[in-house]
């Protein structure tokens, strides 16, 4: 039965195992800091330098070590398909929740045409990472190949994961293309937060390389496969903790901290639900499970570790569970009534990410980062937090919701010209309603009733992460997110620059993302025309009184009409002009 489970698993992770996901874009437009953020744990080389683009728009750039595609015929763009997935660590001999499995994303666009779907071939590597140092093998820093047999049913060589794919090393591994997404794949990479000399890095790096039928390199990029092992239960559940979740026969006290706090979890777990195990014996053997009838600590001091979807419904890996209440909604529910030791706070009652990352990551991982993760208030505080998106954690355990499926959406804070900094209304405690789909998700992506961002495609056939970033890591983000943007652009932020994608700017009103004209120099000399045969149709980003809005911001410092706008200047026709229709 663990063959069948195993099947399933590989037919569904790739569409939703990772950390929770926000499925909101910044669009057309972004939350842009005011410097490029870089996190404590990762640094790299970069320095300034003025570009002039093919368009003769001059813009700001932030170099590293990443290679530029600009001489290309062709730009290649590689995405994680979520801002951070998360592995339970060191340690699978107790318990499991997500096991190393990362996915990454590519797609090829010729300058002078379409997507190259056909006709080359991509590989992936290991590449040195921003803190200098190599991530190119897992094997050696996890025992999850010990206990993966017993786990997922599957028995996958050290370094290889379960769908095949491998830990990137030097020695490049093919990716494949899924025809119904358009892109190029590689799901379930092994890869894990620690690099080669033991020091730990959230953010390692892949190189990826499109190469022809001849083995020429057409373009090559660099991006993150972001991986945390930060999600745990260390701060209630550890045997040096507080007595909040002791078990009632006490502190496990193992001397394994990475044991230690699992176990004390099977034994509350037991606590709790004391005939648990032996009241679904049957359900569970008859999928494939032999659990030890005294309960789930007994299970795991036995030497079988074990697997919680094997009882509790997920759909990061749908037909496994025995119709008990789905994990998220379990965990979610529970937790929500918990008291935050470090804040005094119900979990539940927090409108602040500190009480996420009590067991997401985290403050080290920065799982929320990019352009809405970064965005201040005047007085400095975030202005968007992990409520703003998933609401309360009442909200996200709440029984009609379907997990990780049900997930906000790109519409539900960009829409009919504003930028809101939360997508539930107010109103109702739901996801807000709108009826604006210029930068909405696709409908019915994945799946039938459901609309995801890091399925959804747009302008060119490109996928929404493609030019906007991977869930959590709107660009611009982490230094090591935004390789890929300064690659293909040569500055950080949604890739948004004609010339990027295009050979020549092309010559269009409304044919660009979003609905958009071109961006840069060329579409002063053409928008004349256009602004007075139906200047309400400015009105759409450029605000209702045509001096600028979110949506018209600079993606960076430009030149245009001999005048030098910083980037985050908000164009209007007040920039150039004295109003519509003005000199």
């Amino acid at each position: 039965m663990k063959k069948f489970l195993i099947i399933l698993m590989l037919l569904w992770l790739p569409f939703v195992v990772g950390c929770s996901s926000t499925s909101g874009t910044t669009s057309s437009s972004e939350y842009e800091s005011n410097s490029d953020t870089e996190s404590s744990d990762s640094t790299g080389s970069t320095s300034g330098t003025t570009t002039t683009t093919s368009d003769g728009t001059t813009s700001s750039t932030t170099t590293g070590t990443t290679v530029s595609q600009a001489s290309s015929k062709y730009v290649l763009t590689a995405w994680n398909d979520l801002g951070m997935h998360c592995m339970d660590g060191n340690d699978y001999s107790v318990f499991s929740i997500l096991p190393p499995y990362n996915n990454l994303h590519a797609q090829v666009k010729n300058k002078n045409g379409d997507l190259v779907t056909s006709g080359i071939t991509l590989t992936y590597e290991s590449s040195m990472g921003v803190d200098g140092k190599w991530n190119t093998s897992s094997a050696d820093k996890t025992n999850f190949w010990n206990y993966v047999l017993d786990l997922f049913g599957a028995n996958p060589a050290d370094d290889v994961g379960l769908t095949g794919n491998t830990t990137p090393t030097k020695t490049p591994a093919a990716m494949t293309f899924n025809s119904t997404h358009q892109w190029w794949e590689a799901e379930g990479i092994p890869i894990t937060p620690y690099n080669d000399d033991g020091t730990k890095n959230y953010y390692p790096l892949v190189k990826v390389k499109a190469k022809d039928s001849a083995g020429t390199v057409l373009a090559e990029v660099e991006t993150v496969l972001p991986v945390s092992d930060e999600m745990d239960c260390r701060r209630c559940h550890a045997s040096t903790s507080g007595d909040a979740a002791k078990p009632s026969k006490g502190w496990v006290n193992d001397p394994d901290s990475e044991k230690d706090y699992k176990l004390n979890i099977l034994r509350l777990h037991d606590q709790e639900h004391p005939t648990a195990v032996s009241d679904n014996a049957a359900a569970l053997l008859n999928k494939g499970y032999t659990y030890d009838s005294n309960g789930l600590e007994a299970t795991a001091n036995g030497g079988v570790p074990v697997l919680c979807v094997a009882c509790h419904k997920s759909n990061a890996l749908p037909n496994v569970g025995i119709k008990l209440k789905p994990l998220t909604q379990a965990i979610h529910t529970l937790h929500a009534a918990v008291t935050d030791p470090d804040t005094n706070l119900k979990l539940g009652d927090s409108t602040n990410r500190t009480s996420c990352y009590a067991c997401h990551p985290g403050s080290k991982t920065e799982c929320l980062r990019g352009a809405m993760g970064d965005a201040k208030n005047p007085d400095g505080s975030s202005k968007m937090q992990c409520q703003s998106c998933h609401g309360t954690m009442h909200a996200v355990g709440n029984s009609n919701r379907e997990g990780w499926l049900a997930q906000p959406n790109c519409q539900a804070c960009h829409h009919d010209g504003v930028q809101e900094t939360t997508a539930i209304d107010p109103a109702t405690g739901t996801l807000r309603q709108v009826v604006d789909n210029k930068f909405a998700t696709n409908v019915n992506t994945p799946a039938t009733g459901f609309s995801l961002y890091r399925f959804s495609k747009g302008h060119g056939n490109l996928q929404c992460e493609a030019c906007h970033g991977s869930t959590h890591a709107i660009y611009p983000a982490h230094t090591a997110d935004n390789k890929v943007s300064i690659a293909i652009q040569g500055h950080t932020g949604t890739i948004a620059e004609c010339t990027a994608c295009h050979d020549t700017v092309p010559k269009t009103t409304t044919g660009g993302p979003h609905g958009m004209h071109p961006v840069g120099s060329s579409w002063v000399n053409d928008h004349k025309n256009v602004a007075e045969s139906n200047p309400t149709q400015c009105k759409v980003c450029h605000g209702s009184d045509y001096k600028g809005s979110v949506l018209s911001k600079t993606f960076a410092d430009r030149t245009l009409a001999n005048k030098s706008f910083p980037k985050g200047t908000q164009i209007g026709c007040y920039s150039c002009h004295n109003g519509p229709g003005g000199d």
